[in-house]
């Protein structure tokens, strides 16, 4: 076996060098921008209505203002904030937003400026209620399945951005709402949020990926008892059994999860970016494999941090004593 792992090492570092290079070397995306106030247009729209009344959840949002997207700047930049904001519809799941998350997640992915993102909710008490049933009870049979298809892949690709990834629960996740905060590197959660794969419920199981992700996370025989029985849990509980990382207290705006997750973001930053991307994608497929073929991976995704000019800086930095300047190069 170790044999195997180590001859096909030369094989590993030339996929893993492909991978970064298409995760990280493509120009970045023209809807990008390092300001809070100047986003995406989506992000655009929003910041005008919170700059005319505030933090506005109203149940007549347009479609476009379904999901927005910020790029937060000063001491937060690098930062990306995907918010949900279906307030009529719980933030549930439905074809447009999806195809909204697919599009933002695909100009994330290539874009080097993005350091972490967070995917939040913009709507008070809720993170998503999972797949938005009305529309899919307008459904012909024959249209379901592509329809979850297409919720598996959206929320793979998520999985799949190089840069760590944040949910902040401040509210209730259920079903392909929890499905979606799996996805997340890591998960923040207020006290009082609310979180179960309910699928069990309506006949049928999880369908985006919690079948799988869920056991990953909290164990085998602990993820069938919370799927056989649809149960829902806390912060409190999802904390005491590793569905999450962080549990925070909720404050009367409602957004503790996020702010907690802020935070965690910000101690991102200062890190070299290329070393964050290879890191990750050396935990992740690290996971899937053997011991022995993981160290081999992490051997030739080491391997891809060397050349790099973010690690003559921080050397650099080192011996001058003073805080590195990354340029993710």
């Amino acid at each position: 076996m170790a044999a195997a792992a180590l001859g096909g090492l030369g094989l590993l570092r030339g996929r893993l060098r492909l991978r970064l290079r298409l995760g990280a070397s493509s120009p970045p995306s023209s809807s990008s921008s390092s300001s809070s106030s100047s986003s995406s247009p989506l992000g655009r729209g929003a910041a005008a209505a919170r700059a005319a009344s505030g933090r506005s959840y109203g149940s007549e949002a347009r479609e476009e203002e379904e999901l927005r997207v910020r790029y937060l700047d000063d001491e937060h930049k690098g930062i990306v904030v995907l918010g949900l904001n279906r307030s009529h519809a719980k933030n549930a799941l439905n074809k447009n937003l999806l195809k909204m998350m697919s599009k933002a997640v695909d100009a994330l992915k290539s874009d080097k400026k993005v350091r972490t993102v967070i995917f939040r909710s913009e709507v008070p008490g809720i993170f998503c209620a999972g797949a938005d049933l009305k529309e899919r009870a307008k459904m012909h049979s024959s249209e379901v399945g592509s329809f979850v298809s297409k919720a598996r892949a959206t929320i793979n690709e998520m999985a799949n951005l190089p840069v760590p990834t944040i949910a902040a629960i401040d509210g209730t996740a259920l079903g392909g709402g929890l499905e979606l905060a799996l996805a997340c590197d890591i998960r923040v959660a207020a006290s009082s949020a609310k979180m179960g794969l309910v699928e069990t419920k309506l006949a049928i199981i999880p369908g985006a990926g919690g079948t799988q992700r869920l056991p990953r996370t909290i164990g085998v025989s602990l993820a069938k008892e919370l799927i056989f029985s649809a149960r829902i849990v806390d912060g409190e509980e999802a904390k005491s059994i590793g569905l999450i990382s962080h549990v925070v207290e909720q404050n009367e705006a409602g957004d503790a999860a996020y702010r907690r997750a802020l935070a965690l973001a910000r101690e991102f930053l200062p890190q070299g970016p290329v070393a964050m991307r290879v890191a990750k994608l050396a935990i992740n497929q690290g996971m899937e494999v053997d011991l022995v073929t993981g160290l081999a991976i992490e051997e030739a995704c080491y391997a891809q941090t060397i050349p790099t000019k973010d690690r003559i800086e921080g050397l650099l930095a080192f011996k001058e004593k003073r805080p590195p300047r990354y340029k993710g190069e």
